[in-house]
């Protein structure tokens, strides 16, 4: 059975009872996301950055991040500027990352694709 691609998971809602994610546990998800976007910062929180080619293409990616988190009722911390959008990540009830973390970034990396610049 093939393993299903991290954006495909279910984002499982926190309890509060779960450890935050650490080690090798935490790097093997890193590594499903887009590390041009994405890095851990300090085993506690994920930070993206997007670049758009305009702020109208920033806010409408916005606006889709805004309702994905609405639909899993897990909000980002979300900033957005003239052609980026920085979005930081993590488990407010645990302090931490827990893989419905990872979940959510690999979703927004999937709406990015519709709006990432061309080279």
């Amino acid at each position: 059975m093939a393993e299903t691609e991290l954006a495909d998971r279910e984002c499982e809602a926190c309890t509060g009872d779960e450890d935050p994610l650490e080690g090798q546990e935490l790097i093997d998800l890193y590594e499903e996301l887009d590390r041009d976007v994405w890095e851990v910062v300090d085993e506690h929180h994920l930070e993206g950055t997007y670049e758009f080619e305009d702020f109208r293409d920033a806010l409408e990616f916005t606006k889709e991040v805004g309702e994905l988190a609405e639909e899993e009722w897990h909000h980002p911390d979300i900033h957005l500027s003239w052609g980026e959008v920085v979005i930081e990540m993590w488990t407010h009830k645990i302090d931490g990352l827990l893989e419905a973390d990872f979940v959510m970034a690999a979703r927004m990396d999937r709406i990015y694709e519709e709006y990432e610049p061309e080279e």
